[in-house]
């Protein structure tokens, strides 16, 4: 501005974007680097095409007010969502709402009191600023809760991969750079990054790293053991976009699930798991693994297992049924051989700063 240059512009926000990924390269993953960057991006794209319909309300100040809060929230809470709904597993459907009530308290009290409390710290007169600027931030949060509360302001979405956000990230930077017709490829990538989770269908049974928790997806099945965690529980949830509270039956057969009180059979595309709750001996004949929270050797010693001594040396599992067979990830194979990955039992002696040998 100091320069006579425009303030918001591509040009600024890519030299804003280069400068921080040099400085701290690893917020790039971060939901704060890509929301934000995205949503001011649409916002610069957008008002760059819309600013011709905005001009012809120049004579209506309170329209043009209201129709720049509303171009203003849509456009960046639309750049935004699809980052939101990767990190979170939500999406929110009332933002203009919210937007269009906690924006003007922001601009016309919060901020306002903000910085006349910062002129008045000098002089110890701040509190006089604080209290006014408390009452804006207490409507702000009220108005967050009670359109939090409408029916149906959120709902889970699917999970997408890693690729699927690159394609919206890529569709996205199209739309915006692009002057003319060609922007609207950028359209179809971003289309096709929110599809993505159609070609990348979510596993069918996860186990925890300790395996306290062991979830089945369809129905939502869910057995638990004491000292369970809760944010694992509560990841699951949003990568299934669905709760999971509903615990194995001791016996019965919902949808594709037999169990007894030695443990469940899962059968689904011509696969089978067993889920054992003991060590007794189960029936394995046709079953392609074995899952258990507790050491499961004994249960189906043929059989590939997932039990306490698997997840503590090759971390969470998740298992896809497909085809007939049972195609299962462990944390350590997503991963990959690391150097900062330890191996269980093991000292690892190969990072570059660390000593030649360990001694006792």
């Amino acid at each position: 501005m100091l320069v006579g240059r425009r303030a918001l512009s591509m040009r600024g926000l890519a030299l804003a974007a280069m400068a921080l990924m040099l400085l701290a390269p690893q917020e790039v993953v971060g939901v704060s680097f890509q929301m934000s960057f995205a949503a001011v991006m649409a916002l610069i794209a957008g008002y760059e095409v819309m600013s011709p319909v905005l001009a012809r309300l120049r004579g209506h100040r309170v329209a043009r007010h209201v129709a720049a809060l509303v171009l203003t929230s849509l456009l960046a809470g639309v750049a935004a969502a699809p980052f939101g709904a990767y990190h979170f597993g939500r999406v929110q459907l009332y933002f203009i709402l919210a937007n269009l009530l906690a924006v003007p308290l922001t601009a016309m009290l919060v901020m306002p009191a903000g910085l006349l409390a910062l002129m008045l710290m000098p002089f110890g007169l701040e509190r006089l600023a604080l209290v006014p600027m408390g009452w804006g931030l207490d409507a702000i949060i009220a108005i967050a809760r009670t359109v939090a509360a409408i029916p149906a302001a959120t709902f889970g979405v699917p999970h997408m991969p890693v690729w699927g956000l690159g394609l919206v990230a890529i569709g996205l930077a199209w739309l915006g750079l692009w002057r003319s017709r060609m922007r609207l490829v950028g359209a179809v990538v971003v289309a096709a990054g929110l599809l993505s989770g159609l070609a990348s269908p979510p596993a069918d049974l996860l186990v925890a790293p300790d395996a306290r928790l062991i979830a089945w997806r369809s129905p939502p099945l869910l057995q638990t053991r004491p000292g369970f965690s809760r944010f694992v529980l509560d990841s699951w949830s949003q990568y299934w976009a669905q709760p999971l509270a509903a615990a194995f039956p001791e016996s019965g057969a919902p949808g594709p699930i037999r169990c007894t009180a030695d443990g469940c059979r899962i059968d689904q595309a011509g696969a089978t798991v067993l889920l054992a709750r003991s060590l007794r001996p189960m029936d394995c004949s046709g079953a392609s693994l074995v899952v258990s929270a507790e050491p499961a050797r004994v249960v189906c010693p043929a059989l590939p297992r997932i039990d306490r001594f698997t997840v503590w040396q090759d971390g969470a599992h998740a298992v896809w049924l497909r085809d007939g067979a049972a195609i299962v990830l462990s944390d350590r194979a997503y991963r990959g051989d690391r150097p900062w990955v330890a191996l269980p039992g093991k000292i690892r002696t190969t990072l570059p700063l660390a000593a030649a040998d360990v001694g006792d």
